[in-house]
C-alpha cells in the first residue's frame, strides 16, 4: 500500500500544491458551505460531465483558503482515474485511508472527498462507518453519478445524516460568466441552442462539440447503465434515449415509447421499456414531471413529460428532430425551476394544461412557457389557463419576448433571460 500511496500523493494539496478548480460554482459552494463543520455526509450527485468533481475541489481548496485547515488534514480520492483502480472494495478503501492516517499524520479533523464513489463496491460500509465516528473525526463529501444507487444506500445506513446537493449542468447565468457575454435574448437564444456542459465552453467548433457530447452520452449509457445494470439489448436503451429527446417537453407514456417501437416491426415489454427509462433518470439523463390535478392538488397517473438534462444532447446529436425554440425554452425553464429547489408536475386544470405547477416549501407557483408573445391572440392562448384558477398562487408567463408586457389580472410576464432574478 505504501508504494500505492504515492499515486495519491500526486493528486493531494500536501505539498503546497494548489488543485485546478476551474469555474466557481457559487450557488453550490454557498449551498455546502452552510453544512460545513458537523458529522452530515455531503453528497453531491449529478449527471456526468457536468462539474463535479471541480466542485468537490473548491470545496477541499476552500476549506484551506478561507477556513485555515491544514491541507494534510485534507484527503482527495477520484475513481475514475486509473491510477486509483486498485481501490476496488471498501476495505480497500480503509486500508488506503490508515495508511494515509500513519504516513501524513493528520492532526484533528480530516476531510475525506471521493468522486464517484459507487465504483467501489460496499463504499457505504466505510462511509457509514467514518462519519459517525466521534473519536477519530472525519467529515465526508462524496459524489455519484446515479441517483438511486446513492439515494438507496444512504437512506438505509445513513437515514437522517447526510445532506444531498443536486449538480446541473450552467445555468444560463453561469453561462454569461464564464462567456463574459451581456445578458439579453440575443444571449440566451445561443444558450439554448449551445448547453450547458462545462466543457463545451472550451471547444470552439460545432464539430467538436458534437463529437464531445456525442461521448458524454456513450460515456453514460455504456458505463452508468448497461454496465451497472447488465444490460444485453444496448440498442433498444440508446433508441429509447433517442426518442425521450424527440418528444421532450411532450406528454408520453410508456405505452406510446411501446407503440413506436412495435410500429417498427420490433417487439418490446412495456415492463423493459419502463425499467430501460428509469435507468436513463438514474442517470440524470432525462427528468419526469408528473402530472398535477391543481384542483385536487394530487398527482395524476399516466401520461408524463420528459426533459433533458442539458439541451447540448438535442442541439448536437439530434438536430433534424422537428422542434422548435419554444420546446428548447420550455425544457431550460424546467431545468432552472430544479436548480431553484422547486419539485416541477405538469398541471391539469379543467381541460387546460399549465406547463410547470412549481412547489417549493411554502410556495406554489404556476407557469405558461411561450417562444414569444407575438400578438394579442397569441397572448390570450398562453395567459387563458392561468385566467381560470380561482386560488392565489403565483402565476406567471415566461417568453422570449424583447418588451416586458403589463401584468394581467395577477399573472405576470417574465423574459426567460430574467427569470432566475424572478423566481429564486
Amino acid at each position: 500500500m505504501d508504494d500505492r500511496f504515492d499515486i495519491i500523493r500526486r493528486y493531494n494539496l500536501w505539498d503546497g500544491k494548489a488543485f485546478p478548480i476551474g469555474y466557481r460554482r457559487e450557488s453550490y459552494l454557498r449551498q455546502i458551505d452552510g453544512f460545513i463543520g458537523n458529522r452530515l455526509v455531503k453528497v453531491i450527485v449529478g449527471q456526468r460531465r457536468t462539474g463535479k468533481s471541480y466542485l468537490l475541489r473548491q470545496v477541499a481548496q476552500g476549506l484551506i483558503d478561507e477556513r485555515n485547515v491544514d491541507a494534510h488534514n485534507i484527503l482527495y480520492l477520484n475513481k475514475e482515474y486509473l491510477e486509483f483502480d486498485f481501490i476496488n472494495t471498501y476495505v480497500d478503501l480503509e486500508e488506503l485511508y490508515q495508511a494515509y492516517k500513519r504516513t501524513i499524520k493528520p492532526q484533528g479533523r480530516v476531510y475525506l472527498f471521493i468522486d464517484e464513489i459507487q465504483n467501489i463496491d460496499g463504499w457505504e460500509r466505510f462511509v457509514n462507518s467514518h462519519s459517525q465516528d466521534f473519536v477519530d473525526e472525519c467529515e465526508i463529501f462524496i459524489s455519484g453519478s446515479n441517483s438511486k444507487l446513492l439515494s438507496t444506500e444512504l437512506a438505509t445506513l445513513l437515514s437522517g445524516r447526510y445532506v444531498e446537493f443536486r449538480i446541473f449542468p450552467y445555468s444560463y447565468q453561469e453561462s454569461l460568466n464564464v462567456t463574459q457575454a451581456s445578458p439579453g435574448r440575443d444571449s440566451y437564444i445561443q444558450y439554448l441552442q449551445t448547453g450547458g456542459l462545462p466543457e463545451l465552453y472550451n471547444i470552439s467548433n460545432d464539430e467538436s462539440k458534437r463529437q464531445y457530447v456525442a461521448s458524454v452520452k456513450d460515456t453514460i449509457l455504456l458505463r452508468d447503465i448497461v454496465s451497472r445494470m447488465k444490460l444485453r439489448d444496448v440498442q433498444l436503451l440508446e433508441d429509447t434515449f433517442t426518442f425521450l429527446v424527440s418528444k421532450a417537453s411532450n406528454l408520453i407514456s410508456v405505452r406510446n415509447v411501446v407503440k413506436y417501437f412495435e410500429s417498427r416491426k420490433r417487439k418490446v415489454s412495456y415492463d423493459v421499456v419502463a425499467a430501460y427509462i428509469s435507468y436513463l433518470e438514474e442517470a440524470f439523463l432525462v427528468h419526469k414531471s408528473e402530472r398535477y390535478n391543481i384542483r385536487g392538488k394530487d398527482v395524476v397517473m399516466g401520461n408524463n413529460k420528459y426533459y433533458l438534462n442539458d439541451l447540448s444532447f438535442k442541439n448536437y446529436l439530434y438536430p433534424g428532430f422537428a422542434y422548435g425554440m419554444g420546446y428548447l425554452l420550455e425544457n431550460a425553464v424546467y431545468l432552472d425551476l430544479s436548480r431553484m429547489g422547486y419539485k416541477i408536475y405538469t398541471g391539469v386544470w379543467k381541460e387546460s394544461e399549465v406547463d410547470f405547477v412549481a412547489i417549493r416549501a411554502d410556495r406554489t407557483v404556476y407557469i405558461q412557457c411561450s417562444y414569444q408573445l407575438e400578438d394579442e391572440q397569441t397572448a390570450l392562448r398562453e395567459y387563458k389557463p392561468l385566467y381560470s384558477i380561482s386560488d392565489s398562487f403565483e402565476k406567471y408567463v415566461v417568453s422570449l419576448d424583447l418588451v416586458q408586457r403589463p401584468s394581467s389580472e395577477g399573472i405576470r410576464h417574465i423574459r426567460a433571460y430574467e427569470l432566475e432574478d424572478n423566481l429564486h
